[in-house]
């Protein structure tokens, strides 16, 4: 993985002075290793399992106490009043009241009462909770799981459609190179035609309607085989992009299409079980499922009564001056137990079940259309393979007889027993074989590989 992964660093390091003659050539393997590691969605989807599992560890601290510290200061702008309706003399013992109140600070604005309080206010402690009986919280810790598991699902997604995206791009690197491959035949027969033409009508021995034709045979393979060559620069293009690399990365493809033709025959048989058991979509749907049906009984649990444990602890401090060596420290603690129990909502929670049910049933037939839509596609696939793999045989037995038509057109001509115009339509089949024949193995491949991406077939299992 390492090795593989490093071919794009090594691929960078080494240009311009290597890469620009020699391109980096890599195989199919190498390709999918690559963009496994350099693909933006595969990169999102591991984040966002990453995601989830922060997320189910911060639904399952919910059980564990929560701890909070405190500390707040007051400063006093006008104290409270406070009056009594009974002689204060005669509480604090006749005489001795003057001597009783004095240390007693009374408003004369507010008719005699006494301020109550002092100036500076400090306050400091530590409180903790604990839920010991919560079923609706258990619940939504078992959800939490599931997303998670969700997660991993949908990056299993990502994974097969890189996949099926980078074979998709290779197979088109590779017919690209068969066209080019074919155009390039093709404008080569038509050179060495116009030559043998040119020598001819040179010597008087072919008509000037042969050399004009033949001049226009190269004429007309030019543009084609322009066209050949800049398709197999997008193509590439393509690939790099699918795989995530720079873009003006010098880099080439190894094999060709005609390896593949071996084991067409038997990847044909191959898929006869089509289960969609493995399929990715199928899977986030199940799990999807699961997850309402936890949801439904955790707002059924909303109605089931809550046990809670809780502690505090504070220090209080009431002063008149900054002195904090001589404050008296008042402390204040508790625990307790607190039981809460739903009585009224207004339908609060009983609307939420019915929502959450009504979800379920629109998953459901979510699930039900989307297995029909994917039976169409697999059925879709294997018949496109089927037919890649008729046509194929017909497309090689064309191409040999086109080959051996072409052989005895271009000798018959050569001989002059044949015209020019028998020597290009031979060109023309031959060519039109050569093109079915790459065109064939190009549909069976990209069907397998839309084929295993629904399947949910990994590469191990391949």
């Amino acid at each position: 993985m390492i090795v593989l992964s490093g071919l794009v660093a090594l691929a960078v390091a080494l240009a311009p002075a290597d890469t620009a003659e020699y391109p980096t050539v890599i195989t199919l393997e190498q390709a999918m290793e690559i963009a496994l590691s350099e693909n933006v969605s595969v990169k999102v989807a591991d984040l966002e399992i990453e995601r989830s599992e922060y997320a189910k560890r911060g639904t399952y601290a919910s059980l564990f106490p929560q701890v909070d510290g405190s500390a707040a200061y007051q400063r006093t702008i006008k104290k409270q009043v406070m009056y009594m309706d009974f002689d204060m003399g005669s509480m604090f013992g006749g005489d001795d009241a003057d001597e009783s109140l004095a240390g007693m600070e009374t408003s004369s604005s507010s008719g005699g009462g006494i301020e109550v309080g002092r100036w500076n206010t400090w306050s400091a402690g530590i409180s903790a909770s604990m839920p010991l009986v919560n079923a609706q919280l258990w619940k939504n810790l078992q959800v939490s799981g599931q997303d998670v598991e969700l997660s991993v699902e949908k990056a299993r997604a990502s994974r097969l459609e890189m996949i099926t995206q980078v074979k998709s791009a290779f197979y088109s690197v590779l017919l690209a190179k068969e066209v080019y491959s074919v155009y390039e035949s093709v404008y080569d027969n038509a050179v060495r035609n116009f030559n043998q033409v040119q020598m001819k009508y040179n010597a008087q021995k072919a008509s000037e309607l042969d050399f004009v034709r033949a001049k226009t045979s190269v004429s007309s393979a030019i543009p084609d085989l322009y066209d050949a060559d800049n398709a197999v620069v997008l193509a590439l293009w393509r690939l790099k992009a699918v795989m995530g690399v720079d873009l003006d990365m010098n880099l080439d493809v190894s094999g060709s299409l005609q390896d593949y033709t071996r084991q067409m025959f038997y990847d044909i048989h191959r898929h006869d079980d089509v289960a969609l058991d493995r399929n990715a979509t199928m899977r986030q749907i199940a799990i999807q499922a699961e997850e309402l049906a936890n949801a439904v009984k955790m707002q059924q649990y909303a109605s089931l009564p809550t046990l809670s444990l809780a502690f505090s602890y504070s220090l209080n401090a009431m002063t008149n001056d900054f002195k904090f060596s001589e404050y008296k420290w008042s402390p204040y603690s508790y625990v307790g137990l607190s039981l809460a129990i739903p009585i009224f909502a207004g339908g609060r929670r009983t609307n939420a079940v019915k929502q959450a049910r009504v979800q379920s049933r629109e998953l459901e037939l979510q699930r039900l259309d989307t297995e029909r839509q994917l039976k169409i596609s697999i059925r879709q696939q294997l018949n496109t393979m089927e037919t890649a793999m008729n046509s194929l045989s017909a497309a090689q037995e064309s191409v040999e007889s086109a080959t051996k038509a072409y052989d005895i057109a271009s000798k018959s001509y050569d001989v002059g027993r044949s015209t020019l115009t028998d020597l290009n339509a031979a060109q023309l089949a031959l060519t039109q074989a050569q093109l079915s024949v790459s065109q064939a193995i190009y549909s069976f491949v990209t069907a397998k590989a839309q084929l295993e991406q629904i399947l949910g077939i990994d590469e191990e299992q391949q």
